[in-house]
């Protein structure tokens, strides 16, 4: 699927930037301004591209080096009829997490398990910012 999703996004990029090179032949000087800011665009969404894959290979990896530890990543929460997790729980292993993570302030695998019980919990935004910590907290164990 990110295969499928990289390729519609490069796509639309090139086509983008396809469109941009045309507005700098235009005469007028207001197309060739636009041309100009038409073309960042591609130049920034590579760039998110490239920065959400990164993301992706280090949370992914972070993940199976947590798996290939111990047998405790993946907590199987209840699920509504919809298919949807149980509110109630998700925010019941969110506080253990929490819990776990204040109790462990410098250690990665905390940090990975309250971004994924963020994530349950339906705080996205969150669980992005504590999984970042978290590799970044990896790294620097792998470096020292």
């Amino acid at each position: 699927m990110v295969v499928v999703l990289v390729v519609a996004a490069v796509f639309y990029l090139a086509l983008i930037g396809w469109r941009g090179v045309q507005l700098l032949t235009e005469d007028s000087w207001a197309a060739r301004g636009m041309g100009v800011g038409v073309l960042l665009l591609p130049v920034v969404g590579v760039a998110v591209v490239v920065r959400e894959l990164q993301f992706g290979r280090a949370a992914e990896r972070l993940g199976r080096q947590l798996s290939a530890e111990s047998a405790d990543v993946a907590t199987q929460l209840p699920r509504r009829p919809s298919g949807r997790i149980d509110r109630a729980a998700a925010d019941a292993l969110f506080e253990t997490r929490r819990a776990e993570t204040e109790a462990a302030p410098r250690d990665w695998r905390a940090w990975y398990r309250l971004a994924a019980a963020y994530g349950d919990a339906g705080d996205t935004r969150r669980g992005r910012r504590a999984m970042r910590y978290a590799i970044a907290l990896e790294r620097a164990d792998s470096a020292a």
